[in-house]
């Protein structure tokens, strides 16, 4: 099992940014996948973003072109940029990993091993 830690969750602004940062320990695989899912409370639990230890990423369409995953796979730590943050970005934001690196689908299905999560408020 690999232990997700995430950080960098916080109160922003309408237009702001934040900095969310996923720590990880345990991959027994050098392949594996990583992404981001947020959840809102009386919602599904949707994906952001994700990436793969070959570089290759996936957004949503709702976050595409503000948001931005990026990885550093000697530390196992994934980061995700957010920028231009709406309202509707508050959430709880979940760090997942799965060694399946080839599906990117960000469906929360095709991850096993998930953090804590960390809070994510944008005012207007």
């Amino acid at each position: 099992q690999v232990r997700l830690v995430e950080s960098g969750g916080g109160s922003v602004q309408s237009g702001g940014s934040l900095r969310l940062s996923c720590a990880a320990s345990g991959h027994t695989s050098r392949k594996y996948k990583m992404g981001w899912f947020r959840q809102s409370p009386g919602k599904e639990r949707e994906g952001v973003a994700e990436i793969n230890t070959a570089g290759t990423s996936n957004y949503a369409a709702s976050v595409r072109g503000r948001f931005t995953i990026s990885e550093d796979n000697a530390d196992e730590m994934v980061y995700l940029q957010m920028d231009s943050l709406k309202p509707e970005d508050t959430a709880m934001y979940y760090c997942a990993t799965d060694n399946r690196w080839w599906v990117l689908s960000l469906r929360p299905a095709g991850y096993t091993d998930w953090g804590q999560g960390t809070q994510v408020t944008v005012s207007s």
